[in-house]
């Protein structure tokens, strides 16, 4: 099974840009409301498969993508990660 990874945002312009660079890069990806037990600036998160991470990690870099943290979900638990 693959991991289930999760972006927030401090605002909403930052997750429509990165929505945007992700589907244009093919990655699969599904836009939710931010769960309750991450504190961010933005009610939209973007949902991502964790086998993507890396992919992903390079496009928020490399256009400078201001995101409030990637988190792994396990369960109801989210663990922030490191970029």
């Amino acid at each position: 099974m693959v991991q289930t990874m999760l972006i927030a945002f401090d605002s909403t312009q930052q997750a429509l840009r990165a929505e945007m660079l992700l589907e244009y890069a093919e990655v699969e990806i599904d836009i939710r409301p931010t769960p309750k037990q991450i504190t961010a600036g933005c009610a939209l998160s973007i949902e991502f498969p964790g086998d993507q991470f890396h992919v992903v990690r390079m496009i928020i870099l490399s256009e400078h993508v201001e995101v409030r943290g990637i988190y792994s979900r396990s369960e109801d638990q989210y663990t922030i990660i490191e970029l």
